[in-house]
């Protein structure tokens, strides 16, 4: 069985997508798309940056997902369909809005916009210097809700991200934040490491952007899709389009639950997994599911090698 997956924010550099929309047409078509959605020149940005510009929220967004989808669109105009070779699909944070639209739950330009919304609503939901967040280092989810508790003080200090077994992310307020960092060492944790973002993502303090996101949803919902999801905050399969609709609004204060996701494909029997537009999901699975195949696509020769494989 084959999962596609879909990587998060975090993946995103200058020159994402460059070779791809300079050896196919169909890669192009997918930049344009997105460019006359947004009514920006968003692929130029992806292309030349500034790193400061395309790492914004509002943008980082909707360019990792057009990356994504460029890379699945030209292995399907190669003769590879998703829905015919997957068995299901999966998505880190934003991601999950990738996976949906490479199996039709969204439109191209809909996906785009939705992101976009995302972006800003996320940004917006907490004043920038207010919340922060932090990466634990050779910590599990045990010893991460445990040190989340002792640096809360009354703050929010909550687990954003079950990344890996080895990897695990806090969210909350900046203070709470700090104390986690300066606290991980008593927990029995190798290290803390504050993260370069510009708000405290999958936390309580999001819930205004979880208002947001559900207007913005209820005039935009997920259409059916081709193939199973397996959802970020339920780390279990989804079929129904509505369901997955007020999953998407419970994802932007929810955990990611991606470790238990990963085992929750295995034990359905997904024994090769293959993330689209990044190479940051597949050092996560390795970890979660050793015996798992992995594969990375990103360039042109990327797709020419998948296309053979499978």
């Amino acid at each position: 069985m084959i999962a596609f997956v879909f990587p998060g924010q975090g993946s995103q550099k200058v020159g994402m997508g460059v070779e791809l929309a300079e050896a196919s047409n169909v890669a192009r078509e997918v930049f344009q798309e997105v460019d006359d959605a947004l009514n920006q020149k968003l692929a130029q940005l992806m292309a030349e940056g500034p790193e400061s510009e395309l790492t914004m929220t509002a943008n980082a967004q909707p360019a990792i997902m057009a990356n994504a989808i460029a890379v699945a669109r030209v292995l399907e105009d190669g003769g590879l369909s998703l829905a015919e070779k997957g068995d299901c699909v999966a998505g880190h944070s934003l991601g999950e809005y990738s996976a949906l639209a490479s199996v039709g739950a969204f439109t191209l330009s809909d996906t785009a916009k939705l992101l976009r919304t995302r972006g800003i609503a996320m940004q917006d939901a907490v004043p920038i210097g207010l919340g922060a967040m932090c990466a634990l280092l050779g910590a599990d989810l045990e010893k991460a809700q445990a040190l989340a508790e002792a640096a809360a003080e009354g703050q929010v200090c909550e687990v954003a991200n079950d990344n890996d077994p080895t990897q695990v992310v806090l969210s909350g307020h900046m203070q709470a934040i700090d104390r986690a960092v300066e606290l991980a060492k008593e927990h029995g944790i190798k290290r803390a490491v504050k993260l370069p973002v510009s708000a405290p993502f999958h936390c309580s303090l999001m819930q205004p952007a979880a208002q947001r996101m559900q207007f913005a949803l209820n005039d935009t919902p997920p259409n059916a899709f081709r193939l199973p999801l397996y959802a970020n905050v339920t780390a279990a399969e989804v079929t129904d389009a509505a369901t997955e609709k007020d999953l998407l609004v419970q994802q932007i204060t929810g955990r990611v639950r991606w470790r238990e996701s990963v085992l929750a494909m295995e034990a359905a029997g997904v024994t090769h997994f293959i993330e689209l537009g990044g190479k940051v999901l597949g050092p996560m699975i390795r970890k979660i599911a050793p015996d798992a195949t992995v594969t990375s696509v990103v360039s042109m020769e990327d797709i020419e090698a998948l296309a053979k494989e499978i």
